[in-house]
């Protein structure tokens, strides 16, 4: 688990914050918010784009918000909790769908890239927080870009070979119809995670 912040004696006396040893109920809160809010994000309606009406959705927003605002350990774990609640049945997928089917589906690749990019997006988000003092939503936007090229369309595109037996060449061009929805989405979540920081400073903080 992620460890709890809590301080010590430095030198001359001083207090020091020690590495956090444990998640406290705030930390397993934020999970479950996080969760929920990517789950209210998959109701509003997808765009179906392409021969197999994979729907453009928000849930991409929630995933690089739990990632870039809680960081790789918190936003993976909300991301991991609102997969299994999908998973067990619970409609939390896009168009009100769940359960171990949507597996066999075309949109499997991005479901199960998900926590892989709130990973990234996190490690990268919790580097520029702690270091950068300028420019920080162009660099969220960067890392939420990274994390989206490296993870959600590479294994996206295998999903759609997989289950929709497509070559190579047009699961490409069908996945590159999701990039300009991608950017937009990646900008507003940088957006919202600078506020946020700004709002919250210690949020992301981890020193030992």
């Amino acid at each position: 688990m992620q460890p709890t912040e809590k301080t010590v004696a430095g030198p001359a006396g001083s207090s020091l914050p020690s590495s956090r040893k444990r998640w406290d109920t705030t930390d397993l809160s934020l999970v479950a918010v996080f969760a929920a809010l990517i789950a209210a994000l998959a109701i509003v309606p997808g765009i179906p784009v392409g021969p197999l009406g994979v729907p453009i959705t928000l849930q991409t927003l929630g995933v690089m918000l739990a990632g870039v605002v809680l960081g790789p350990a918190r936003g993976t774990a909300a991301v991991l909790l609102y997969l299994v609640a999908g998973l067990i049945g619970l409609p939390v997928f896009s168009g009100f769908s769940g359960g171990f089917g949507v597996l066999a589906g075309p949109s499997a690749g991005y479901l199960v890239a998900f926590p892989l990019a709130a990973l990234v997006a996190g490690l990268i988000a919790v580097v520029i927080i702690r270091r950068a003092t300028r420019f920080r939503a162009s660099l969220l936007f960067l890392a939420c870009l990274a994390a989206s090229l490296l993870t959600i369309h590479p294994l996206g595109v295998a999903g759609l070979m997989v289950n929709a037996g497509l070559p190579l060449r047009d699961a490409i061009l069908i996945d590159a119809a999701y990039l300009p929805g991608d950017v937009l989405k990646n900008i507003l979540a940088a957006l919202l995670a600078v506020s946020v920081h700004r709002a919250f400073p210690r949020l992301l903080s981890r020193r030992a």
